[in-house]
């Protein structure tokens, strides 16, 4: 059987184990695996969210909302736009998906950091684009600009904070690069973490109804996966000049967000005092991570996110360190496949993350 010739070119993308699957492999009780790989809020998600989602349940037999409208309205409400610059998807992964479809196709350029997020070479290859990728490890807007003066691409990836990385780019910087950009550019600025970078650091703040009412080119994308715990519900969307969404809803398959994410959503998107403590919690964590990486003499790279990425040195190896963590029930991130020697950790709970410098501590001996 014959299929479609870009697949060929195509890596699966590898999602962190879950739970279930190192249970299985390596027979460890569900109770002593920390899962530390894939971002998720290690709090879980606002018991109002859980409440809610309880009170509707019995709807799960019907169709969702399709115009989504108590989402919709606030989203709108939180980032003062109106609902029409606005477009939902199952994760921010769906949205990118409905970007690359909607300006891509073979032979189309596409921009993007050396080391970010896979799913954007993933998507642009579905349609055999040609992705092009920056030197530096982390986002470099000199050299962003300099292959986009050469090869004039038609779609820009910049993820702020990075995900597998962490850095995040200051925003007066961001706007100096997209005033150099011509307007039949998209640029996508993917701020899946950028909760948690505003917290941290506001010179990294990026304020999506600024950056899409002075630059019509520009998408911005937001995910309830990480700072609201909805990672399970798949809700993502993006912001943008409406005539961009008015071309992405062409894509949009009808009923992509379930009832109860729809909810669950909304009403986490009410509960600030949740998302406000989680955040909180997070940072005050990373700085154990700090110091543990300065105890064990490994470099790290200064995260604005709810995770952490270790560079170990060349004495170490971050595959043997990743599996020997997962044969004693600790998941974290292997960032081999990137090229780099390095793990990425999510920042958990205290006593998740004593167990970490505890379970490490004495690999790396």
């Amino acid at each position: 059987m014959k299929f479609n010739k870009t697949l060929e070119d195509i890596q699966t993308y590898e999602a962190g184990k879950p739970i279930e699957l190192v249970v299985r492999e390596f027979g460890i009780d569900p109770k002593n695996i920390i899962k530390l790989a894939s971002n998720e809020n290690p709090y879980g998600c606002s018991m109002k969210v859980q409440n809610a989602v309880k009170e509707i349940i019995s709807k799960m037999s019907l169709y969702p909302d399709d115009s989504m409208t108590k989402l919709k309205n606030g989203l709108s409400k939180r980032f003062n736009l109106g609902v029409e610059s606005l477009i939902i998807g199952s994760g921010s992964d769906q949205v990118i998906e409905f970007l690359i479809h909607a300006k891509a196709h073979a032979g189309t350029k596409i921009l993007m950091n050396s080391v970010t997020f896979a799913m954007y070479e993933i998507y642009a290859k579905h349609v055999g684009a040609e992705v092009l990728r920056t030197a530096s490890q982390e986002h470099n807007l000199d050299e962003f600009y300099a292959i986009y003066k050469e090869q004039k691409p038609e779609i820009i990836f910049i993820c702020t904070p990075n995900n597998p990385t962490g850095d995040a780019i200051d925003t007066h910087k961001l706007k100096e690069f997209l005033a150099k950009i011509d307007k039949d550019t998209l640029v996508v600025v993917d701020g899946a973490y950028m909760e948690y970078a505003a917290f941290k650091d506001a010179s990294k703040k990026v304020d999506a109804k600024e950056l899409i009412e002075n630059f019509e080119n520009v998408i911005y994308l937001g995910t309830f996966s990480k700072a609201y715990g909805l990672g399970g519900m798949r809700v993502g969307f993006g912001l943008a000049n409406p005539k961009i969404i008015k071309e992405l809803y062409k894509l949009r398959p009808p009923f992509n967000i379930t009832t109860l994410s729809l909810e669950a959503a909304s009403v986490a998107l009410e509960d600030e005092e949740f998302v406000n403590k989680s955040i909180s919690a997070n940072f005050e964590e990373m700085k154990r991570y700090e110091e543990f990486a300065l105890e064990q003499k490994i470099d790290i790279i200064k995260s604005f996110t709810n995770f952490i990425t270790l560079c170990l040195n060349e004495t170490q190896d971050s595959t043997k360190l990743s599996n020997a963590l997962l044969q004693k029930g600790m998941i974290v991130r292997n960032l081999s496949g990137y090229g780099l020697n390095a793990i990425r950790v999510t920042i958990g709970t205290h006593e998740q993350n004593n167990r970490f410098f505890e379970l490490t501590a004495e690999l790396l001996k």
